[in-house]
């Protein structure tokens, strides 16, 4: 309860999520139309969190706590040992323009640093996927100490965390079909790549 209390600006449902992430030995994650939190610059945040600003649905301080929460998840990369973090992401993550040109540089060269790190697979799953993309919502799965494995999902109101094994298990099928449906991570970083020159050559 206090750890709600203390992040009344994020989604409801989420710190809990974060507090179980901040423990997990194995982080799987798939993601659509923006950059997993756990990839994101803080000019890439500030950026998302202004568009919030703008259409009235946070105040400043309020943008500034999921701001600050978001930079504080990533610190299991300095954990002894970190978890093993995977991610999938929807080509729409790499090619909406959060920001403009330069904060998308940016991002996207960040995100060719961590995909050199031995813990960290990124994938892309390409637009050519179609309909054979087996998600339409992000996902989050998460192995615990002691195998115990959690999924986490959210509608536009609230996150929820589901404990449920058979509901996992179908959920893990689903993700180990989009890995090997995605693009290897050589191929993906290939993608990041491009796509930040794509960047490069817009005007300012």
């Amino acid at each position: 309860m206090s750890w709600q209390l203390r992040h009344t600006a994020l989604v409801p449902g989420f710190p809990e999520y974060a507090n179980y992430e901040s423990r997990a030995e194995k982080i799987k994650l798939f993601e659509l139309n923006v950059i997993p939190g756990l990839l994101q610059t803080r000019p890439y945040a500030t950026a998302w969190e202004q568009g919030n600003l703008r259409r009235g649905t946070v105040t400043p301080e309020q943008a500034q706590e999921r701001i600050e929460f978001l930079l504080a998840r990533q610190n299991i990369y300095d954990r002894a040992p970190p978890p093993l973090l995977h991610v999938v992401m929807d080509e729409s993550c790499l090619r909406r323009p959060i920001g403009g040109r330069d904060i998308m540089i940016e991002q996207l060269l960040h995100i060719e640093q961590l995909a050199k790190r031995p813990n960290i697979i990124i994938q892309v799953a390409p637009y050519s996927l179609g309909e054979d993309r087996p998600f339409t919502r992000l996902v989050h799965l998460l192995t615990m100490p002691g195998r115990k494995m959690l999924a986490y999902g959210e509608t536009e109101q609230r996150g929820y965390i589901d404990r449920d094994a058979e509901t996992i298990a179908a959920l893990v099928d689903d993700y180990d079909r989009l890995v090997v449906e995605a693009q290897s991570q050589a191929d993906s970083v290939a993608m990041i790549r491009a796509v930040r020159r794509d960047f490069e050559w817009m005007s300012t």
